[in-house]
């Protein structure tokens, strides 16, 4: 099946509610868990909530990875988001599992734009043009 992306929505269970409330270490996770899948990071923000919980993304050049966690109840909600077949999206979520001591996961993943009717190879990227002369 063709599909321009990869979406894993992920539910972090039994983590530790400092951690989940740390906004620097939880963005600081999440861009080494980027790094680590092999992804390209263009830029992140995260934002800590009044009294608790975290939100942020990662902006990658392959599309984003974000977050949203519920310090109170040791929850944390992800969404690893790929497109192009050069990401290891498991390596991500791995990383992020032992960053927030999950003490259990689950997941869902999908195919994203999945494009039927579509001729050839997708490209996830623009093709390069040939130079001008």
């Amino acid at each position: 099946m063709k599909a321009l992306g990869n979406h894993i929505l992920v539910e972090f269970y039994s983590c530790d509610a400092d951690i989940l409330n740390n906004v620097k270490f939880i963005e600081d996770s999440m861009v080494e868990a980027t790094i680590l899948s092999g992804a390209t990071v263009v830029g992140s923000h995260f934002h800590t909530f009044n009294p608790h919980g975290v939100s942020g993304v990662v902006i990658i050049a392959e599309s984003h990875l974000s977050i949203h966690t519920w310090p109170e109840y040791g929850y944390a909600a992800v969404d690893i988001f790929t497109c192009g077949e050069t990401i290891d999206a498991g390596k991500a979520f791995q990383h992020l599992k032992d960053s927030f001591k999950a003490g259990h996961t689950a997941t869902i993943e999908m195919k994203r734009g999945q494009l039927h009717d579509i001729q050839g190879d997708l490209h996830h990227k623009p093709m390069p043009t040939a130079a001008k002369a």
